[in-house]
């Protein structure tokens, strides 16, 4: 994947999929996915939302919980604490681990020891948490901490003579199985703006174009013509991505590693295409990827029975006319 500037843009360079950055902060970016179709542009969208791999505590053990706080909720709100998940493959997942529950190469492990003793409230905030040195590197489980006063999320609120005593432990995730491990806060994803496609329907009383706000990704495409007619064969290959992280992982890193864990998963299909195929010709029997009884149909015309369930003498469990269980037909 090339990342070109605006004069190669310019150009007209078309050497397969192109990435154009417009906007970069430190929990957020803004790109432009060119030269690729929409199913590969929505795959990196839900890749990098919901199977990029993060740090959070999966695990909590509370000795001492005073607070008006229930455990439950409270290791809920801990399990939402954002770790930083830098270098986060260096962890090992649970499952992959010769461990019994967790040890230092899957897992992270955080204490919590805060006590009032004052007469004011006192708030317990993430940088109370303390992170024990013994982990796959310096970075991942360190609590994300990006307000100016360097205190990070609150946790819980302490009366006097309230105390909170518990070890944390994080584990390695992503956010399919869990919110928590989510990487990012959202993502922004556009193409199109001017609709010129008609993929979208817009409700409207008197004018579509007065009534509805232009997207400010306008500003990178060409308005259409007056009278321009519509072309229904036309499809998208110009997307518009809105990153924001929730600064566990830097935004850069987290794109890569996302068409990372796309590449993996197009691996495992083809090795598991490649390991059947093997297996057929083991066999002595014809490979068909699409499966049996559906390879021949567009070739020849005629249809044979796969993977179609029989119920009966009814290939593909077809209901037969005046034959359904509830009455002589299938209408009232």
């Amino acid at each position: 994947m090339a990342y070109l500037s605006d004069d190669t843009m310019m150009q007209g360079v078309d050497d397969g999929p192109a990435v154009k950055i417009t906007e970069a902060g430190l929990n957020h970016v803004q790109f432009q996915l060119e030269n690729v179709d929409l199913a590969f542009a929505n795959s990196i969208r839900r890749v990098i939302m919901a199977e990029v791999p993060t740090m959070a505590i999966d695990l909590v053990e509370i000795d001492v919980n005073s607070s008006v706080l229930p455990d439950e909720f409270l290791c809920h709100r801990l399990g939402l604490v954002p770790l930083n998940s830098k270098n986060v493959d260096d962890v090992v997942y649970s499952r992959d681990c010769d461990c019994d529950q967790y040890c230092d190469r899957c897992s992270v492990t955080l204490s919590l020891h805060a006590r009032c003793t004052g007469n004011e409230n006192m708030k317990v905030y993430a940088r109370d948490l303390v992170v024990d040195p013994a982990r796959a590197n310096q970075w991942v489980g360190n609590p994300v901490i990006t307000d100016n006063e360097q205190l990070g999320t609150v946790i819980c609120k302490l009366r006097k003579d309230q105390e909170l005593r518990m070890k944390c432990i994080a584990k390695k995730g992503i956010a399919k199985e869990h919110a928590k491990w989510a990487p990012v806060a959202a993502v922004g994803f556009e193409y199109d703006p001017y609709n010129k496609l008609r993929h979208t329907e817009l409700w409207y009383e008197t004018d579509a174009n007065t009534e509805w706000p232009k997207s400010s990704n306008t500003q990178f495409e060409e308005p259409p013509a007056e009278g321009e007619p519509f072309n229904p064969d036309a499809e998208p290959d110009k997307f518009y991505f809105d990153v924001e992280s929730v600064g566990n992982i830097e935004p850069d890193a987290l794109i890569q590693q996302g068409i990372r864990v796309l590449q993996s998963k197009l691996a495992m299909i083809f090795k598991g295409l490649g390991d059947e195929k093997e297996q057929a010709e083991a066999d002595g029997q014809d490979y068909h990827p699409e499966g049996p009884g559906r390879h021949d149909w567009a070739a020849t015309g005629s249809y044979t029975p796969g993977y179609e369930a029989n119920y009966g003498n009814n290939i593909g469990g077809a209901t037969p006319y005046l034959g359904t269980p509830y009455g002589q037909n299938g209408y009232s």
